[in-house]
């Protein structure tokens, strides 16, 4: 669980390429997250075209980390396997940490950009992906070999936990 306190966002890579062989780990890992009803309705994108990184860092003011990375994997949610939308965020959410947890693991770095809930850059990441109307964008992760060392230091407050009640 080493990886879990260790974590951090990284924003700068390596200009190398993440092997096959690692995305499909945290494509795995993503996938191994629970879903409510379990519906799993997510699916992915995987980008590793710089013109298509490119345009992804222009989704929103926050994803310009993207332009630099060797991969981004963009979670979506088919709408068209659920039974309702109520935990959509919640589902997706728990398969992009999952995805960070994994590439921390794997000595890489990753950081997450939201997309959802704001409709103009679901509707721009949507354009750029071509997806069909059934399916969402729910955020963007950049992934890479870190060029840049973000110590992890004690996030654990003491102060923040209330047993039975606050």
């Amino acid at each position: 669980m080493n990886s879990i306190f260790k974590r951090r966002s990284i924003r700068k890579y390596e200009e190398k390429s993440v092997e096959n062989e690692k995305i499909h780990l945290l494509l795995k890992a993503a996938m191994s997250a629970p879903t409510a009803r379990n519906q799993r309705e997510w699916e992915f994108v995987v980008v590793t075209d710089p013109e298509i990184l490119r345009e992804l860092s222009q989704a929103s003011p926050y994803a310009k980390p993207t332009a630099a990375a060797p991969l981004a994997i963009v979670p979506l949610a088919n709408t068209e396997r659920m039974n309702g939308t109520a935990y959509l965020e919640q589902d997706l959410g728990a398969a992009v940490e999952n995805i960070l947890i994994e590439a921390e693991e794997l000595g890489l770095g990753a950081v997450w950009m939201g997309i959802m809930p704001r409709e103009e850059r679901m509707a721009r990441v949507s354009e750029m992906l071509k997806l069909p109307e059934h399916v969402v964008p729910f955020a963007i992760v950049a992934v890479g070999y870190p060029a840049e060392v973000r110590e992890a230091g004690e996030r654990y407050e003491e102060e923040r936990v209330h047993y039975n009640g606050y």
